[in-house]
């Protein structure tokens, strides 16, 4: 049997700590995942654990950054899935909604939480969020085929990529997902009567927003 390069059981095992880390913070929370229980859940030593990271904080980053990229290439794989025409609003409101309500954003939240009251933690996750931010509203308007140079659009599309934020910190603690499935519905058929798409001739606008209980 040939061996498997030392270099690629390396990644393999980098890579496994990495995806365990990012399910102990989503199931277990940011003070329950260690070193110590990563390592445990993963089959790998402590002492190799540290090889790779050799902090909590070296390795809660590098998931982060893991979760980043994970999330963007979903997206891009996602985005030829989505319909044209009517209907295509809400599928795309839709996958937005759904980005912030799976285990990927929530093992997020629970290092942003941590982050609000550690300073070095904070200025780790901070330029890591930023980007994400400016990538999630590029590919928003990429999917939405929005005009971004208009500023309506360029801030209703950071409007539905809060919402979507905050639908998912309702889905946290109950499932919230028939209410949800209705404020999606909602907003997307208010973003289709207040922007044209790209090409599209602008029409007098308003955004006459529902309030729902």
């Amino acid at each position: 049997m040939t061996r498997e390069p030392k270099q690629d059981r390396s990644r393999v095992t980098r890579g496994h700590l990495l995806e365990v880390t990012i399910d102990c913070l989503a199931e277990l929370g940011w003070g329950a995942t260690t070193v110590s229980l990563v390592a445990q859940r993963a089959g790998v030593s402590r002492g190799a654990t540290q090889h790779h990271f050799p902090t909590r904080e070296d390795l809660i980053t590098a998931a982060l950054e893991v979760m980043f990229d994970a999330r963007m290439e979903q997206a891009r794989r996602e985005a030829t899935d989505l319909p044209t025409g009517e209907g295509r609003t809400e599928a795309v409101v839709s996958r937005l909604v759904d980005y912030y309500t799976g285990t990927l954003f929530k093992a997020a939240l629970q290092v942003w939480t941590a982050a609000a009251a550690d300073p070095e933690l904070r200025a780790r996750i901070v330029p890591l969020e930023e980007r994400f931010g400016r990538i999630a509203h590029r590919t928003a308007v990429e999917h939405f085929g929005f005009d971004d140079a208009d500023p309506v659009a360029h801030r209703l599309v950071q409007a539905t990529l809060d919402l979507a934020r905050g639908l998912g910190l309702a889905d946290v603690l109950t499932d919230d997902s028939k209410r949800r499935a209705e404020i999606v519905r909602q907003w997307a058929a208010q973003l289709d009567a207040a922007l044209p798409r790209n090409g599209e001739s602008a029409e007098p606008r308003s955004l006459d927003v529902a309030v729902l209980d």
